[in-house]
């Protein structure tokens, strides 16, 4: 993207977030801005709060304090469903698919979100739940064919190799028809060249879906390599934002993975 993150809209922003488990402060006054067409990191060692403020985003935690604003709107007390419905999709650290059920049928859940009939016509099965179903099992099949996984349409998800069960998820999230996209460590146990195309897959549905897209991840290559704005969180704090190369080269960086005395030889 050519534009600064100063000059676009914002699609996310959250200010003073905070979260208290019992004495623990998990996370401390988290302010983060994701302008519209943003691709962000958000990074930290373990233990830094990063999958909790996800969590608070998506509304699977209530915050302790704070606001997140979506699109204009406070999400903060929504339940997980509305806030999918307003246009935030995620993925999990531990993958999260319906495991004993077919790579279609995982796509086709999520599409029933946006699904045009009512309790009436499902239960009753009439012309109108036909339709609707026929139109949702196609929007699901050219959805596995853009991602690759359309030969795989029947198999049962949790026979699928790991980097494509990554994929499979990812495709689930989109199917839900997000502005926003949220991947917690999409790149975790994945090898080398499932990480190159995992980085091809990123940028191919940032573009062809128009997303946002901010992300959780370990793998330092992979974010240096991917993101154009980074944020690091330690101990529950932001200790420092900036480009890649600004945040490889930050004292404060270096010590919460290194230690103090790595920082000081950098």
């Amino acid at each position: 993207m050519t534009e600064n993150l100063e000059s676009k809209t914002s699609i996310l922003k959250v200010t003073a977030l905070t979260k208290y488990f019992g004495g623990l402060r998990a996370v401390n006054n988290l302010d983060i801005d994701i302008k519209k067409g943003d691709l962000q990191g958000l990074i930290g060692p373990n233990g830094a709060g990063k999958t909790t403020a996800f969590n608070m985003f998506t509304g699977l935690y209530t915050p302790s304090g704070g606001d997140v604003v979506f699109k204009g709107e406070s999400v903060v007390g929504l339940e997980p469903y509305e806030i999918t419905r307003l246009g935030i999709g995620r993925t999990f650290q531990n993958i999260r698919l319906f495991s004993n059920l077919s790579v279609l049928d995982n796509v086709r859940i999520a599409y029933h979100a946006h699904s045009g009939y009512s309790l009436f016509d499902g239960i009753f099965r009439t012309a109108k739940f036909g339709a609707q179903e026929k139109q949702l099992t196609e929007k699901a099949q050219e959805f596995l064919d853009i991602f690759g996984l359309a030969h795989l349409q029947n198999e049962i998800a949790k026979n699928l190799p790991y980097g494509e069960q990554r994929r499979l998820e990812i495709a689930r999230a989109l199917a839900c028809d997000p502005n926003l996209l949220l991947l917690d460590e999409p790149a975790a146990g994945m090898n080398p060249t499932e990480i190159v195309h995992l980085m091809d897959l990123i940028h191919f549905i940032r573009e062809r879906f128009g997303l946002t897209i901010l992300l959780i991840e370990h793998q330092m290559r992979f974010v240096m390599g991917i993101c154009e704005h980074i944020t690091v969180m330690d101990f529950g704090e932001v200790i420092a934002r900036g480009s890649p190369t600004e945040i490889q080269n930050n004292p404060k960086v270096i010590e919460a993975y290194l230690g103090k005395e790595a920082s000081h030889v950098s």
